[in-house]
């Protein structure tokens, strides 16, 4: 019997213990999607308790501790922090197979030199040793110590940007910190406070915004603004792929309803949608930015709770409805416009990435090895069974070796253990197809290809 989590963990091949040992783990970190907090970064924030940095933010925990009975208080209210440690600790036990139970001991494995088990039994005692790890390290130090040499945070078009301007003006800041814009709240025109945000958007751009196209140029001139600050990428979250023909008329009556406080119809708002994208799109292209598309997200579906404690706080699900179907049409859209940037796509529901896979590849050329991408698992996806078919569904019906590789979408210090976790699962799949003879035991290509998906193809496709 193995022992829990031991170095060879999830290795199940000799062929998958070597490539990981002599390669991947030696590899250092990219991380293109995260939702690090730039401010924490430039004041080099330090943390008063393990709880701040493992639990405060993280609604993939919260989840699991609502789901095992813990009051609220416990969780995002004003229990003391050592108090949501050991109700998070009780939790533990129960999450086999869960993601979570391999990633939070990781985390302590990595981050603080704890290889216990954690139950509620040891919650006092672990909570102490990492309370006594921590005093030596602060926001930056924990980066350094996970060998983290990029990261884009996920940022508003409206946002000045400072904490990024501060960081790239130290001559000593090793770490690349760059932001990564978001233009969510003026393209999701059906969303509460869009109207609000228009007028936040028209402060910034020094201009009034009362047309699509107005808006579409304020997003240009900020697109500009974040370019100058060393942005490589845009991300697009979205509810569903949507695609309308992007008729003018149809959009400025969607932005007509909106800005006096209608929901637009569904139709007018998805013309109004794939108008902005596809314009964005064009931009990022003339850019050289890489485009992400995240779809297939129910958000915020309690809304007693989303009253209560807001956005990202754990009440969001897979959209069986994701509009993958309407993919095709939206690249192609792109490419009419004479706007098709390199592109990662990504759903939240798993059942789309043959569609994705297959879609996609309608779309790659122009010379660049994997322009358009089949995105990690994402959010719900990242256990193991969904990393698997992830890369499985691209290996079918793609190039595998050009794959960009792994993201944390977190908003802790301590989740660059998911890079391992991939890396692990990616080497273990590999092992496991050349030991059955499905791939030739070549150690150069092998090397190369653990090395490319784990952070060489990331560093090229952005441009780090």
């Amino acid at each position: 019997m193995r022992a829990f989590m031991d170095e060879d963990f999830l290795l199940s091949t000799p062929t998958a213990v070597r490539l990981y040992h002599e390669v991947a783990e030696k590899l250092p970190i990219i991380d293109y999607h995260c939702h690090i907090s730039p401010q924490e970064i430039a004041e080099d924030r330090r943390f008063d308790n393990i709880s701040q940095v493992w639990l405060g933010g993280d609604h993939y925990k919260w989840r699991v501790m609502r789901a095992a009975g813990i009051p609220e208080d416990r969780i995002t209210g004003n229990a003391p922090d050592r108090e949501k440690f050991r109700a998070f600790a009780s939790v533990m036990p129960k999450l086999m197979g869960n993601p979570i139970y391999h990633w939070s001991h990781l985390e302590l494995q990595r981050g603080f030199g704890i290889h216990d088990i954690l139950t509620a039994d040891n919650a006092d005692v672990i909570y102490d040793r990492c309370n006594e790890v921590l005093k030596g390290y602060s926001a930056r130090s924990l980066m350094k110590k996970f060998d983290v040499r990029a990261i884009c945070t996920t940022d508003d078009p409206v946002d000045d940007l400072r904490y990024h301007e501060r960081m790239a003006a130290e001559t000593g800041m090793k770490i690349r910190v760059l932001p990564a814009f978001r233009p969510d709240r003026a393209v999701n025109i059906d969303k509460e406070g869009f109207a609000g945000y228009i007028r936040s958007l028209s402060e910034v751009a020094g201009r009034p915004l009362n047309s699509t196209a107005a808006v579409i140029d304020a997003l240009c001139q900020r697109i500009d603004y974040f370019a100058g600050h060393g942005c490589l990428c845009a991300d697009h979250g979205l509810d569903y792929c949507m695609y309308q023909e992007p008729d003018p008329r149809m959009a400025d009556e969607a932005f007509a309803a909106a800005m006096s406080g209608k929901c637009p119809e569904p139709s007018l708002a998805d013309a109004y949608k794939t108008r902005v994208t596809i314009s964005c799109a064009r931009k990022y292209a003339e850019k050289n930015w890489v485009m992400q598309i995240h779809f297939g997200c129910l958000r915020n579906i309690n809304r007693p709770q989303f009253r209560n404690l807001g956005a990202d706080t754990g009440y969001d699900a897979v959209n069986s409805q994701s509009g993958v179907s309407n993919l095709a049409s939206l690249l192609n859209a792109f490419v009419e416009n004479e706007g098709l940037p390199k592109t990662i796509l990504y759903s939240l529901n798993p059942a789309d990435n043959t569609a994705i896979a297959t879609i996609m590849a309608c779309f790659q050329g122009g010379g660049t090895a994997g322009r358009l991408q089949q995105g990690s698992a994402w959010w719900f996806n990242d256990s193991r069974p969904g990393i698997r078919n992830q890369l499985t569904e691209l290996a079918a019906n793609g190039v595998l070796g050009s794959f960009v590789g792994m993201l944390t979408d977190s908003r802790s210090f301590l989740s660059y253990t998911r890079h391992e976790y991939f890396r692990r699962i990616l080497c273990e799949m590999v092992g496991e197809w050349v030991e059955s003879g499905q791939y030739p035991d070549d150690k150069k290509y092998l090397d190369e290809l653990i090395t490319d998906l784990s952070y060489r193809n990331t560093k090229g496709f952005f441009g780090f």
